[in-house]
């Protein structure tokens, strides 16, 4: 990508004239960059604090069709999304990896087997595979031995995928550069140009070192994500996204352990939460609610979300006992919903939005797992204005092909080069060579090599240590107290590389352990509501509401009932009204016909 001597050179080449330039460096704007440097256009990428800061590195780390997208009718949405899935399992094995998923049926007030088996099968469907299965009580207790088993129907497998995020958006980026780009963190867009009422570029400000400049281009693009609205105000528009936070608990594999991911509804609110694998510790989220603090600090965890995270795990995995203590690491991610208007979060639309204002081309919204194909859409609109841009190719692999041959070295079996691959791309031989003796070692309790740190801090674009603790590398959530015991080590390796002098490895230290501790840790537990009252009500409310199901249908029933016996006993009334008025007549007749006076009047 580039060093820390290479930054002036990066920032020297931004008085050129661009075609496009990109604003966010997440997953959007990564994706944009990779497929406008792909179509020949001269692009910029800038970011703002480091690539994939905000919800690109805080996500689920789930690349997946939106099971739920079916239940709420989005089904292009849906269908969309697992197309994407599938093409970039195909292209980046390492990084993109299938996932299983079991979702557990619990009691009649969960939706029934053949609602489950209607939704998978369209799911499988959409991905031209079939995947889906379905495991009565007893065999899905060995699939998921630790879960809850009051009740438990039994439950449906079928697969997904997930990766590391924030190493997605590095790989794209670091592809976006191999064809041509240029990209550079810690730059703020500071202001928008304007020739008239049009946005024609750019001033910028460089947050390593004192200097501004301006870049000006022919096509300006707004993919900030949840900070949206920022550039969009500066034009006068009105606000269109709802910033959603999704918060996580992280917990060691040991201690909670799955061998593959688990779905299930939240007995607070019936939502659905999941706990899965990842990188050898376990993920449980997400939360789904309005985010109402500054978007530039850093999100973290509520106190009242630990507490309904907890009581998910709680009577999920009772058998387990898990407690606070067993949280290694919390994170906290802002999601850009475009907003609809719902009074519930968790019914926004996950659809993304690509709109062209007085110059401006704003796309937001959407889901990691669709970056490419919304990068396409947005290049379609951006033809307006550079209609030679080549054609976007929409069969084209998602990511790069790299050379899967057999691993460069003894050290690294199959599976380790594949995982090296995934993440570093056309990079990961350059990796494994610059390692040192013993660096290609795992760091205890991670799947992470310590040449990896090496790498990123000479070749990743590294300003601060956390940018390399928590997105080029993932030790910050891996490890507890966010690696602090390793922090000497690391700096063996990663000072020399980065050029920083005691004094700054001492301040970058200090701000990194500031930061782990206030916005990937718990907050003040004496905070923490008492999970055990939330499921106590949950609970209560659940019985309250089966009873009030059950008095309901033994009043429709009796109700019924009762309504069938009027009705048999009217029907019953009225056949014998009929049948006695058709007698009396008959003998009425039978008299007028035998009465030979009565006939004969009748005949005059």
């Amino acid at each position: 990508m580039w060093n820390v001597y290479e930054r002036n050179d990066v920032w020297s080449q931004l008085d050129r004239a661009w075609d496009i330039v990109v604003i966010g460096g997440g997953i959007t704007g990564a994706g944009l960059f990779r497929e406008a440097a792909r179509c020949g256009a001269r692009v910029l990428l800038i970011e703002a604090r480091d690539f994939a800061w905000g919800t690109s590195s805080r996500s689920s780390k789930l690349v997946h069709g939106g099971l739920r997208y079916l239940k709420s009718g989005q089904l292009a949405l849906a269908r969309a999304s697992v197309q994407e899935r599938e093409r970039l399992l195909q292209a980046g094995p390492g990084l993109i990896e299938p996932l299983g998923f079991l979702l557990a049926s619990y009691g009649a007030s969960r939706p029934q087997r053949w609602f489950y088996n209607a939704g998978l099968t369209v799911y499988d469907y959409m991905g031209q595979r079939q995947s889906h299965h379905y495991y009565p009580a007893d065999e899905f207790r060995m699939l998921a031995p630790h879960i809850a088993r009051q009740n438990l129907d039994g439950g449906f497998a079928y697969t997904d995928a997930q990766t590391d995020d924030a190493r997605l958006v590095l790989r794209t980026i670091r592809e976006g550069i191999a064809a041509g780009g240029v990209a550079l963190n810690y730059v703020q867009a500071e202001e928008l140009i304007r020739d008239g009422d049009q946005v024609v570029g750019v001033r910028l400000r460089d947050q390593v070192q004192t200097r501004c400049g301006e870049v000006r281009a022919r096509v300006v693009i707004n993919a900030t994500g949840a900070w949206a609205d920022c550039l969009r105000g500066e034009i006068g528009r009105p606000p269109r996204i709802r910033p959603l936070r999704g918060s996580h608990l992280i917990f060691p594999a040991w201690r909670l352990p799955v061998a593959q991911a688990i779905s299930f509804f939240h007995l607070v609110d019936d939502r659905p939460v999941f706990v899965l694998p990842w990188e050898g510790v376990t993920l449980v989220g997400t939360t789904d609610l309005d985010h109402d603090q500054p978007l530039d600090s850093e999100p973290t965890i509520s106190p009242e979300e630990v507490a309904y995270l907890m009581a998910a795990v709680t009577a999920q995995f009772p058998a387990l006992q898990l407690g606070l203590d067993d949280i290694i690491a919390t994170f906290a991610g802002v999601r850009p919903v475009v907003s609809t208007g719902q009074a519930d979060p968790s019914q926004e639309s996950r659809d993304h939005i690509i709109e062209e204002e007085q110059g401006l081309l704003t796309v937001t919204g959407g889901k990691l797992t669709t970056f490419r194909l919304t990068a396409h859409q947005a290049l379609m609109v951006a033809r307006r204005r550079l209609p030679e841009l080549r054609p976007t190719d929409s069969d084209a692999p998602a990511l790069d092909p790299v050379d899967i041959s057999p691993s460069p070295c003894e050290e690294l079996d199959r599976a380790a080069w594949s995982r090296l691959l995934g993440r570093y791309g056309v990079d990961a031989a350059a990796l494994v060579t610059a390692a040192r003796p013993g660096e290609l070692s795992v760091i205890p309790d991670t799947q992470t090599r310590w040449v990896e740190l090496r790498w990123t801090a000479r070749a990743e674009g590294v300003v601060h240590l956390d940018d390399l603790l928590l997105r080029r590398t993932r030790l910050g959530l891996l490890l507890p107290h966010g690696g602090a015991a390793l922090l000497q080590t690391i700096r063996g390796i990663c000072q020399e590389e980065l050029k920083w002098d005691d004094a700054r490895w001492e301040a970058e230290q200090e701000a990194y352990r500031t930061l782990w501790q206030t916005s990937y840790s718990l907050p003040d537990r004496a905070l923490i509501p008492d999970w055990s009252e939330l499921l106590a009500e949950a609970k209560s409310n659940q019985l309250a509401t089966m009873k009030r199901y059950r008095r309901d249908v033994w009043t429709a029933l009796v109700g019924g009932l009762a309504g069938l016996a009027l009705a048999i006993t009217l029907w019953q009334r009225r056949r014998m009204t009929r049948t006695v008025a058709a007698h009396s007549a008959a003998v009425v007749a039978s008299s007028l016909f035998c009465d030979p006076n009565v006939t004969a009047r009748t005949m005059m």
